[in-house]
């Protein structure tokens, strides 16, 4: 009998794993497997997966006219990608809630098309998913989140144009945008998500530069404003609830160059119907990246690249999590040109991912002069020694 030679380790599952247990463990180990080497590197630091790629994988390395809707699938070859909703939320009686949704792929070998020996297989993966589900319950400053994770195969996870999923977690597109549908026993999730402005291309139509070797960079594009309406389910009850939302798509290989400790990321949605988006990418100094970057959205939805010199970032306020991890969680955001002098300030403090990954995510609200103005999300990465960060956006 001739038998077929497996070209990775990491593609080789079992395919008799009785139970739950093993089929966890299992997953783990894919995950595991699919970090690159490097010297005291914890399992899942996906920050790894960031800074370097096999050479096997696709590197984005200039711009492309995205395709749509065929670029809202996965792109395999690529070692990350990453679908990204977040929005606030209130209810009829006035109740505020965040929510956060993200699916991420990661790669765990190079370009499909270049295998010349593949495993034909259905329990074959070339991937693994990790699902990130979270809501901010304003009122009781409370931060409820789950993680799930699935390998590539067997259909327990995926990205086509149509529908993104992890299991029974789904995210279907619709004659005017997507339907969310993703529960946890405790709290669920079940909105229609339909953008109120076009696509907005990151960088360089959607090629955006992280770094000054080819290849650190991604695909970038965003939906900075969409209509949200549907139900949020907490605590055996039921909210009808409307607000807005934002998603954000990434994937590439090697996208962060070298040095960069972290990064910060706003999404604000203000009240003159602007959208502004700045990141800064942290370097070991504590430093400002030159390729940090931003863009602004006007309520025509005419959007405008910012460079790193168009806005300055400052930490007002830090605080402390109950591990002595000080997340500078309040904020001073200037950009001259258009007159704005903001404040970020957290909805409420302890809005902390602590679980595979260690990562501040959460509704914040937006000020001018003392005044409210807006409402938006803040991302923070990198700020303790043994912190598993996720992607930049």
């Amino acid at each position: 009998m001739t038998r077929r030679r497996p070209t990775r380790v990491t593609r080789l599952l079992p395919i008799v794993l009785p139970g739950l247990l093993l089929a966890t463990l299992a997953v783990a180990w894919l995950v595991q497997r699919s970090l690159p080497e490097r010297s005291g590197a914890t399992p899942l630091d996906t920050t790894a997966l960031l800074d370097s790629a096999p050479e096997a994988f696709l590197r984005v390395t200039g711009p492309r006219p995205l395709e749509f809707p065929a670029d809202h699938a996965a792109h395999p070859g690529y070692r990350s990608e990453w679908w990204y909703f977040t929005g606030n939320l209130e209810a009829g009686d006035g109740r505020r809630f965040g929510f956060q949704f993200t699916l991420f792929r990661f790669g765990l070998g190079g370009d499909p098309a270049a295998d010349a020996d593949p495993i034909e297989s259905v329990f074959a993966a070339d991937a693994v998913w990790m699902a990130h589900l979270a809501v901010s319950d304003l009122e009781q400053q409370r931060f409820l989140s789950r993680e799930r994770f699935a390998r590539g195969a067997l259909g327990l996870a995926g990205a086509t144009a149509d529908r993104w999923w992890l299991r029974d977690w789904t995210v279907d597109r619709t004659e005017s945008g997507w339907r969310l549908r993703a529960g946890a026993g405790d709290f669920s999730l079940d909105l229609a998500l339909d953008p109120a402005r076009p696509v907005v291309l990151q960088g360089d139509a959607g090629y955006s530069r992280k770094g000054p070797a080819a290849g650190n960079a991604s695909r970038y594009y965003s939906y900075t404003r969409m209509r949200s309406a549907g139900t949020l389910g907490l605590d055996g009850m039921a909210f009808e609830v409307e607000g807005t939302a934002w998603l954000d798509r990434e994937w590439g290989s090697s996208q962060l160059g070298p040095g960069i400790q972290g990064w910060d990321w706003f999404a604000l949605q203000l009240d003159d119907g602007r959208d502004l988006m700045v990141y800064r990418l942290r370097t070991e100094q504590g430093t400002a990246s030159r390729f940090s970057a931003g863009t602004l959205v006007d309520a025509d939805g005419r959007a405008r690249t910012l460079g790193p010199d168009a806005f300055d970032l400052r930490p007002t306020r830090r605080w402390r999590d109950p591990d002595g991890v000080a997340w500078p969680v309040a904020w001073s955001l200037d950009l001259p040109s258009q007159g704005l002098s903001l404040e970020v300030r957290p909805a409420f403090d302890a809005q902390l991912w602590r679980s595979s990954v260690r990562y501040w995510e959460g509704a914040v609200e937006v000020l001018a002069d003392g005044e409210p103005v807006g409402r938006g999300y803040l991302e923070l990465s990198g700020y303790s020694g043994t912190e598993r960060t996720l992607p930049a956006r």
